[in-house]
């Protein structure tokens, strides 16, 4: 008998990977406002190389589960036309066999099944004389699917994909019009089922590998083509710390030698800039010395015949006096400004006793006031354990730190109200001391947090400088207690004072041997 041609049939999955792929729910949808709102924080909470590798391994793992779903269905299609063709061929010669068979007088049906040469794993169902025939107690006439069983007994071949125990079975029917019969054979395709298991296993092994790959290659091109970023990086904090020197080198790399001389352009432009306007401000505050000191020795000489002034030219000469020292002050301090702008400044360093440099600093800045008269000092509290530590400063740029910051106080907060000094760590920490702290205390309101962070910038004043009576500050004294503190390798900020107002803190290392020279 010629292989009869198989109708068309539902194909359940083989196994649990045999099924075809996945049907979605329902229409996709489009991302929602909040959905967008999330993708955005989150792409923002990652760095540009992480986005650049998270982009490549998406892109390895998309393409490699394409190409593994690809090949997946192939195989399986494949697998199983190849399967279901041999199984018909082998279906057919049984039924041709069988066919004979029940042509013969006398043939015991049960006998005739049961010897049928069916291969490994497949077993036989016979309908005959209006009675069902099984090889197997579990695969008989309620194992083939009602539409299978219609169609072959109508005469037409048919084959199905059923699943019985979960295990996958291919059902063949073959209709035995010629002795009034029908044949049916089932083969089991657990063999296949482990097949496509263990293939789809690979193929996802496959795609992870391929994803960290991906992942793999995005860190190292991210990385290759951030270098050069992370080089101009380099080189603007480079020039945020003042070294205007700095250039950057795009190399070969055509791609990146318009932003390296586009970079440099604006450096060298900012570097001319600087440097003009510090020529400039040295250049003037030079100009400035010549007739200062002509109107000094001037207001010296009439200060040598006050008596002999009216009261009202007195007056004028102390306002003059008063306004002559400022302006005298405000030159110093741009001259200074201009030596650091240049890079000249230097120190003159001297071994001292820092408790008594600060006594004498606050006496020389304390000992004349602003309308001629002498004031008392603040009171200096010197701390335990300061007693026989040296410290290396240049008692010129101490003496003007200390003058700067009780002027600062004066000005704007009301007076220092004590002076601190003491090391750190403090005796009660243990520990040899490492630096000097000097605390200037004022009667200010305290200083807002956000003004902290400007205080020590040139020409600010704070929220006060509108007022008149901070009107005489030139908002440089601050800047250069910090650039004196700087050029000795210190540092100095302010916070709140433990009752009332705002402290300056003034930190200064130790020479090497204070821990020596402490506990002697």
């Amino acid at each position: 008998m010629a292989p009869a041609q198989a109708a068309a049939a539902a194909n359940p999955p083989v196994g649990d990977e045999a099924g075809g792929g996945e049907q979605p729910d329902g229409p996709a949808r489009s991302a929602t406002p909040e959905r967008r709102a999330h993708h955005a924080r989150l792409s923002k909470g990652l760095g540009l190389r992480a986005r650049v590798t998270a982009t490549f391994a998406i892109g390895a793992f998309a393409l490699s589960a394409m190409m593994a779903g690809i090949t997946y269905f192939t195989a399986r299609q494949s697998f199983l036309n190849e399967r279901q063709g041999a199984d018909q061929r082998q279906a057919f010669v049984n039924a041709s066999l069988i066919q004979n068979s029940l042509r013969s007088p006398g043939t015991q049906v049960n006998q005739l099944i049961e010897s049928v040469d069916t291969v490994p794993g497949s077993r036989s169902v016979l309908h005959t004389g209006g009675e069902w025939y099984a090889t197997s107690i579990s695969v008989g006439q309620g194992a083939i699917p009602a539409e299978e069983r219609s169609l072959v007994l109508a005469g037409t071949p048919s084959s199905q994909l059923i699943s019985i125990g979960g295990t996958p079975q291919l059902v063949i029917g073959v209709p035995l019009p010629a002795v009034h019969a029908a044949y049916f054979e089932v083969f089991s395709l657990d063999e296949l089922a482990r097949t496509l298991r263990a293939l789809a296993f690979a193929l996802t092994a496959a795609a992870l590998v391929t994803t960290l790959a991906g992942a793999a290659l995005g860190r190292w091109a991210s990385s290759r083509a951030l270098r050069p970023l992370s080089d101009v990086t380099d080189a603007a904090v480079a020039i945020a710390g003042g070294q205007l020197d700095t250039r950057v080198d795009a190399g070969d790399d055509v791609n990146l030698q318009e932003l390296a001389s586009a970079f440099n352009r604006m450096t060298a432009n900012l570097q001319d800039r600087i440097e003009r306007e510090a020529r400039f401000t040295s250049d003037v505050s030079h100009e400035l010395r010549s007739p200062l000191t002509t109107l000094s020795a001037s207001v010296a000489v009439l200060e040598g015949h006050r008596s002999e002034l009216a009261p009202r030219a007195q007056r004028a000469l102390d306002l003059l006096d008063g306004d002559l020292r400022r302006f005298t002050r405000m030159v110093d301090d741009l001259l200074e400004i201009s030596r650091f702008d240049a890079g000249s400044a230097e120190l003159s360093l001297d071994e001292v006793d820092p408790g008594e440099l600060v006594r004498r600093s606050v006496e020389a800045s304390a000992d004349v006031g602003e309308d001629g008269h002498r004031v008392v000092g603040p009171p200096v509290e010197i701390r335990p354990g300061v007693e026989g530590l040296r410290l290396r400063v240049d008692k010129r740029r101490f003496e003007r730190v200390m003058a700067n910051l009780m002027d600062n106080a004066s000005l704007y907060a009301g007076g220092v109200s004590r002076v601190i000094v003491e090391r750190h760590p403090a005796i009660e920490s243990g520990g040899p001391p490492r630096t000097i702290r000097v605390i200037v205390e004022d009667r200010g309101p305290g200083i807002p947090q956000l003004e902290r962070e400007h205080l020590f910038e040139r020409f600010y004043r704070g929220s006060r400088a509108g007022q008149r009576a901070s009107s005489r500050g030139t908002g440089l004294g601050l800047s250069l207690v910090a650039e004196h503190v700087r050029l000795h390798g210190g540092r100095v900020w302010t916070e709140d004072a433990p009752a009332q107002g705002s402290r300056f803190v003034v930190e200064l290392p130790l020479h090497p041997n204070a821990s020596d020279a402490g506990s002697s």
